[in-house]
């Protein structure tokens, strides 16, 4: 069975950044209690994971960076495996080895995620000449924020994937932050999808906070992907709610600027256009709520019954 989960209808794509947004929460109580270390979140975020992934068919590999529950969870990630992995339970995807920033999952094609700050932009090039020289159908999705985007690395691989025309959607999501630093005291243009032209590689960006107008970008940029074999630049205009790591206090953030991408919160701006569509009654939404509530009381029961890992695992599962 393909454990691989859509979300394209607009009420399961909402359900989905519902799920994301509880799982983040209950990751940083958790850390709140000690017990979660090394917790980056995405709130905020959650319509630029949520509308690419819907874009991605089965055979597609994901390359991604720290903030990764939602990347993983848009793909149908199990919520419980991924806290046990926090948690550092032996029924994780990595075993408890990996916490929040390492963890990979190869049955959903998450091959990486990496903390270095660009590390995922260096690799996928490889992964996607792999592909190509293997026959295989699949384009590499690698999510990267605008702080990569200012590393060498990011123009290496722009390059390289371009001279080679290697089948690779870049998705910058662009959340202003480049941990505790803005954008504006790094770079000069608004938009990072301006670097595309300059390696002839289509780009464009997309109003990151609008999971419907994100799927669309998405869908747009991987058939044109399919169709030419070559690399496409797609930025996601975000912002990232909650700090840099727990429990970043975000006390360098204008008050006023915060207040103003709170007012555009993805998750609150589906709600309403479903709302006042008529695609979405309050029944409905509290159906959701209650799904996504017991989904994450079930994620943290399983995690915390879980058996911490063998010592015997300290030796297997390395390479070097």
């Amino acid at each position: 069975m393909n454990p691989i989960t859509q979300h394209s209808t607009p009420q399961s794509m909402l359900e989905r950044m519902m799920l994301i947004r509880a799982y983040e929460e209950q990751l940083a109580a958790l850390h709140a209690e000690g017990k979660a270390a090394g917790t980056c979140t995405s709130v905020g975020q959650e319509a630029s994971a949520v509308g690419v992934v819907a874009a991605l068919s089965a055979e597609d590999s994901i390359l991604t960076n720290h903030r990764s529950a939602g990347h993983l969870l848009a793909r149908g990630a199990d919520p419980g495996r991924m806290m046990a992995e926090v948690l550092g339970r032996s029924t994780g995807y990595c075993k408890g080895k990996s916490g929040s920033l390492h963890i990979s999952v190869k049955e959903l094609g998450v091959l990486l995620t990496s903390t270095i700050v660009g590390g995922e932009l260096s690799l996928a090039p490889g992964v996607a000449l792999s592909n190509t020289m293997l026959g295989r159908p699949g384009i590499v999705a690698c999510f990267f924020g605008d702080g990569a985007a200012c590393e060498g690395v990011f123009h290496e691989s722009l390059n390289l994937a371009a001279v080679w025309n290697l089948p690779i959607l870049y998705i910058c999501e662009n959340n202003q932050w480049q941990a505790f630093v803005h954008r504006k005291e790094t770079m000069v243009a608004d938009h990072v999808s301006v670097h595309g032209g300059g390696y002839g590689i289509a780009s464009r960006t997309v109003d990151g906070n609008d999971v419907e107008a994100v799927r669309g970008a998405a869908v747009e940029a991987v058939a044109t992907i399919r169709e030419t074999g070559k690399p496409f630049l797609l930025e996601t205009y975000t912002y990232r709610l909650r700090g840099h790591f727990e429990p970043d206090d975000q006390s360098y953030v204008d008050p006023a600027e915060l207040e103003r991408w709170r007012e555009r919160d993805p998750i609150a701006l589906m709600r309403q256009r479903l709302h006042n569509s008529d695609q979405l009654s309050v029944d409905q939404l509290q159906e959701m709520q209650a799904r996504v509530q017991a989904a994450i009381e079930q994620a943290l029961e399983f995690a915390n019954a879980s058996p911490v890992p063998d010592l015997s695992e300290l030796t297997t599962d390395i390479y070097a």
